[in-house]
């Protein structure tokens, strides 16, 4: 049973690499036509955007995560208390990352809607997305300023300025997209109203550089003004269709348009790409993990005639003293590496992602992106110390709201099952309790963990870094242990239920959100 399971998961898998191939060669073809296209212009020949949009998720992954550096490279004294100094961290540095994570990210997000709309590019367009991409990666610094000179105008005038040019290029892409139909998506080229897509789209994209115009003027008369229109800016597509809901409580169904919206609605259904999801949260693990050794060789490599005249010339004996730093290492990889283990579990069994996905996965990295914080508190104190604790439960927050992040993607998709999700992940569905046990393994060892510090005074960083490194053999026991918990709920409570097909148990099972309660 569990060998023929397999081997239809196996065969789904080749399946969807089979229809991506489909879909490639598709694509190749519509590129040659809309190159053809554009020769019989007399325009120049357009090209596929798949690099241009690589380039700008591993830009924007890098620029978002790097920003935890100032953080978790801030010396704390051995003497000093830890929550006295987290105080003055939260109020900083742990403030501005968080804020330059999620303002980025906005960014990228409003970048992954612009180019679901063009799906050509020329070189033209690569220009404009470079400019683009430069005043992007320009924001963090911005944020800074305003964060260290709160009182000082330049900070937030420099953000509001890069906030409206980088609004007024994505409205110049939008018209030169749609001055030219073959750079655009192919339902928009079909589509009899292409005007008002136009329409709609640049109203959507100026409402940004419009809001910080008028906070750019408000920071001379009214700073805490300026600080909430900007607040706004982050928050207006969620505060637009909390009052759309209102509105159409109290009103009834209002007029559809004459099209129905597949892009900019700013609805937590709207689609988002599953694939440039994937392609930047695997830049932020990729870049969280490669921080983490640039501290050992930046701090654990010894002085030449520090060994000579300590260690007599045994790098050995040397090396020994930074074993509680190899063993942080370790563990602290070790979590990232399987973080995004189940990342993956999860993305490849999502069939679509909705932008309110989207928003737990920011979530989610923002929280991995603090991964190098914990590594470097975890071995700053003195073993069994009261820092040491504090540190250790301070990183089971961090892994433990990564994780919560992830699971709450998967339940949010359940809700949507039949157009998120594949048939086996679903309610129900042979590998449902397998991804639930794999999402919450990483919350509950993080929770118990925490709880156990409260308790245990004797726990100590190499005790949990231990742990941290044993967490793959649970990955690895886990489909094992939820067969046999599966057998034996069976066997106690429904020993004569009959087998089903695979197929006709998909056909039917309700979806989620209709299963009677």
């Amino acid at each position: 049973m569990g060998e023929n399971e397999d081997s239809e998961i196996i065969e789904h898998h080749v399946n969807e690499e089979m229809e991506k191939k489909r879909t490639r060669t598709g694509d190749l073809h519509t590129f040659l036509e809309s190159v053809a296209l554009s020769d019989r212009d007399g325009r120049s020949s357009t090209q596929s955007s798949h690099r241009l949009l690589a380039y700008s998720d591993a830009l924007i992954s890098i620029i978002a995560t790097v920003m935890i550096l100032p953080v978790s490279h801030i010396k704390i004294q051995p003497d000093q208390e830890l929550q006295e100094s987290l105080q003055q961290l939260l109020t900083t540095k742990i403030a501005v990352y968080l804020m330059t994570f999620l303002i980025v990210t906005v960014a990228w997000a409003a970048h992954i809607r612009l180019f679901q709309v063009i799906e050509r590019i020329d070189d033209f367009l690569a220009l404009l997305n470079l400019a683009c991409m430069m005043l992007i990666t320009f924001l963090p610094y911005t944020f800074s300023l305003m964060a260290t000179f709160p009182e000082n105008t330049l900070g937030i005038l420099l953000f509001c300025a890069c906030a409206i040019v980088i609004g007024l290029i994505q409205a110049v892409i939008v018209l030169y997209g749609f001055s030219r139909p073959y750079l655009l998506s192919n339902e928009i080229q079909i589509s009899e109203n292409r005007t008002y897509y136009k329409r709609h789209i640049l109203k959507v994209i100026l409402r940004v550089p419009l809001f910080c115009f008028f906070a750019g003027i408000f920071s001379f008369i009214f700073f805490p003004l300026s600080y909430a229109l900007l607040a706004l800016v982050i928050f207006l597509p969620y505060i637009s269709q909390s009052l759309k809901w209102c509105r159409i409580q109290a009103l009834g169904q209002l007029e559809e348009p004459p099209e129905s919206m597949l892009y900019y609605t700013y609805h937590p259904k709207e689609p988002l790409s599953k694939e440039r999801i994937e392609a930047f949260s695997d830049g932020v693990y990729a870049i969280v993990a490669t921080l983490l050794i640039l501290d050992i060789c930046e701090d654990n490599v010894p002085e030449p005639r520090e060994v000579q005249e300590k260690f007599h010339g045994s790098l050995i004996e040397a090396l020994q003293n930074f074993g509680p730093e190899y063993l942080a290492y370790f563990g602290s990889f070790v979590t990232v590496g399987l973080l995004w283990f189940v990342h993956h579990s999860l993305f490849l069994h999502v069939t679509k992602a909705t932008r309110f996905m989207g928003l737990l996965n920011t979530f989610s990295l923002a929280f991995v992106g603090g991964l190098p914080l914990a590594y470097q508190l975890t071995h700053e104190f003195a073993e069994k110390s009261r820092n040491e604790l504090e540190a250790i439960q301070i990183s089971c927050v961090i892994i433990f709201f990564a994780g919560i992040f992830q699971l709450a993607i998967w339940v949010v998709a359940l809700f949507n099952e039949r157009e998120t999700l594949h048939p086996y992940v679903r309610y129900g569905g042979k590998e449902h309790a397998f991804m639930f046990a794999k999402l919450s393994l990483y919350p509950c060892v993080a929770l118990c963990t925490f709880f156990v510090t409260c308790i245990l005074s004797q726990f100590s960083a190499p005790i949990f870094h231990l742990m941290e490194i044993g967490v793959p053999f649970a990955f690895l026991a886990l489909r094992i242990l939820v067969r046999i918990t599966l057998a034996l709920l069976r066997w106690a409570f429904c020993p004569a239920k009959p087998s089903h097909n695979a197929l006709e148990e998909d056909d039917t099972r309700l979806p989620f959100n209709d299963v009677p309660s």
